[in-house]
């Protein structure tokens, strides 16, 4: 399985206040990796890094290719989709105007409108709907399905599922094991830990701006001292 996403040595920094300390991981071709941690620790940033949006240092390759210190449109274009947790819609276009934004040009996807909707059928009851008008659930949707219009071979997702009614969580969930049935790998920094355990390949810890655990979800689900540390409330 050959590594698609590669950090080593990340640091970043938010003027003085130094976020990321050292980290280290990867995402394989076609896997669902979860990069978990209480709110504050770097998981966000980590992905904002990778994206070209915070100021970074150390080494971040995609596709064997160094992309730290690269524009995020540049970084987008060789296939890294990124879904930030505000979600950044544009509320005075439609739904569908929206998904018609992050079409991929010039090429064939392996994603169209009719997969969106198909996936997800509230948008298509929506597609004419100011995007600023629809509900935190509905929005959620929209940016993820956005994201995919531009066919990215590995998607970072964060927080997805933050302030979601249940029902919506798990169309969420289904949602992210489509990805990987189509072949794409997905980054998923994620609070809700029973999620990231069902669908995940791997999953990383993160605390105080380093990664304090690597393994498998099972790895995890056995290791209560690192759950009672790290994640636990």
């Amino acid at each position: 399985m050959a590594a698609l996403l590669e950090i080593s040595g990340l640091h970043a920094y938010y003027g003085k206040s130094h976020v990321l300390h050292g980290v280290d991981m990867l995402v394989n071709e076609g896997e669902i990796v979860s990069l978990l941690g209480r709110n504050g620790v770097g998981r966000s940033t980590t992905v904002k890094a990778a994206m070209g949006q915070v100021d970074a240092t150390g080494s971040i390759r995609f596709k064997g290719n160094e992309i730290i210190g690269m524009k995020a449109f540049r970084i987008a274009h060789r296939g890294l989709g990124y879904v930030p947790e505000n979600r950044d819609i544009f509320p005075t276009l439609t739904a569908e105007q929206n998904l018609i934004l992050g079409e991929k040009k010039g090429k064939s996807s392996r994603w169209s409108l009719a997969d969106m909707y198909r996936m997800f059928p509230r948008l298509e009851e929506r597609r004419h709907t100011p995007a600023g008008v629809l509900s935190g659930g509905e929005q959620q949707m929209l940016t993820l399905c956005r994201t995919l219009m531009g066919d990215p071979d590995l998607i970072m997702i964060d927080e997805p599922t933050e302030g979601l009614a249940p029902k919506i969580v798990d169309l969420v969930a289904g949602y992210l094991k489509e990805l990987k049935n189509r072949g794409i790998s997905v980054l998923l920094v994620e609070q809700k830990l029973a999620i990231a355990l069902e669908i995940s390949q791997r999953v990383y810890v993160m605390g105080h701006g380093a990664i304090v655990f690597e393994g498998t979800p099972h790895d995890l689900r056995g290791n209560a001292a690192v759950r009672k540390e790290w994640l636990e409330v």
